[in-house]
């Protein structure tokens, strides 16, 4: 890392190290910011359509029916960023089959993702945000995939740094804090998270999330630890009923601006252009959120209405609110739903593949996986509208 790099209005302070390299110790939260009214109008358009979209939230008859797509929209997207190369299809086949398409590899990774995901928002309900919580779920996302070695779940004892392949320290875009100075900024860090404070709650989002990768405190997972928090703060603070804000859509679209933006803070203190970056990505992704649960919801409507008008069986309601919640199922996967035998599941799933509701994904004649292709297909739109 080259101190020349750094200005004087660097956000925190440069370290020389006994090995000769230098690291970089950000400053503690909150930082002291002047928001322009350009910044001031960014976060008004930005709370509005967060409360658009939490307000959807309330009113959506069974919103848990849409959580499972959007939070395994985001996990491929996440990933992506990390250049994890797995599409929602890939993950959707090796959550239902358990086992690993040849041709996607990394669809464990993102398997993870939603695990680390789905363990968060239920352990919040009963557990503070902290450093322990912070560990619990890196466990999660860490585990049995490549990085399992770089110790899941435990803050590094190690230097770790960021840049291109095969970089050292000496050449490295951004080293983080040597450990000693780490632990004391997690401290800080934690310390900031239960802190009152009067600061908008998206502000605080944009700081924490800058703050944590800046820190770095682990080996691997970092920018999907800290990609993940976003969601389960909102959630926390109650500013989403429902986790269906996700910004790693606008992450990866605008990748290169993502990392140039949060190394100039710490280089040169640009506190402004990166919160009002991220304020931009909160409005975008809301009403993005907002077409999709949309058009989700009218498509669920429409089956059920379908179903209902032809006076089948609740079998098939039931298996059609299931296709929402989880866009993929195995014939055995729809017997244990509808406790029903394994031939009465295949019968109700072929209904739906003349429905055009299911197709099968796989090609064989056993251990079939079956997707719900409009659903999907809402679901990995680029754009929604």
């Amino acid at each position: 890392m080259n101190p020349a790099d750094f200005t004087e209005e660097k956000n925190g302070r440069l370290i020389k190290t006994q090995r000769d390299y230098w690291a970089f110790l950000p400053n503690p939260l909150p930082p002291q910011l002047t928001l322009s009214w350009d910044l001031v109008n960014q976060l008004s358009e930005a709370d509005r359509a967060l409360s658009e979209l939490a307000g959807t939230a309330r009113t959506l008859p069974n919103p848990h029916l849409l959580i499972g797509p959007f939070i395994r929209r985001e996990a491929v997207l996440s990933s992506r960023i990390e250049g994890t190369q797995a599409s929602l299809s890939d993950l959707l086949f090796f959550e239902a089959s358990g086992s690993v398409d040849p041709k996607a590899p990394d669809a464990r990774e993102v398997a993870n993702y939603v695990k680390a995901m789905e363990y968060g928002l239920v352990r919040l309900k009963k557990f503070p945000l902290s450093l322990r919580f912070i560990r619990e779920v890196h466990e999660h996302l860490m585990a049995d995939v490549r990085g399992e070695h770089l110790t899941p779940g435990e803050f590094r004892r190690s230097q770790n740094w960021i840049g291109p392949d095969r970089c050292t320290l000496m050449d490295a875009t951004y080293v983080p804090p040597p450990v000693e100075e780490m632990e004391q900024a997690l401290d800080q860090f934690e310390a900031y998270l239960h802190a009152p404070s009067t600061v908008p709650l998206l502000i605080r989002l944009a700081a924490i999330h800058y703050q944590f990768e800046a820190i770095h405190p682990f080996l691997d997972g970092n920018g999907r630890i800290g990609r993940l928090l976003i969601t389960l703060l909102l959630c926390k603070e109650g500013a989403l009923p429902e986790p269906l804000l996700y910004l790693s859509a606008y992450f990866e679209r605008y990748r290169n601006e993502y990392y140039r933006l949060l190394l100039a803070v710490s280089q040169s203190g640009k506190w402004i252009d990166w919160i009002s970056f991220f304020l931009r990505g909160v409005a975008e992704q809301s009403r993005d959120a907002l077409v999709r649960s949309d058009r989700l919801l009218q498509l669920w409507k429409n089956y059920r209405s379908e179903f209902q008008s032809a006076r089948s069986s609740a079998l098939q309601l039931r298996l059609v609110d299931q296709l929402f919640a989880y866009p993929a199922i195995t014939a055995n996967q729809a017997a244990k739903l509808l406790k029903v035998t394994h031939r009465s599941a295949q019968l109700n799933i072929e209904k739906l593949i003349r429905k055009g509701i299911l197709k099968e994904a796989t090609g064989k004649q056993r251990n079939r996986v079956f997707i719900a292709p409009q659903i999907v297909k809402i679901i990995e739109a680029t754009h929604a509208s």
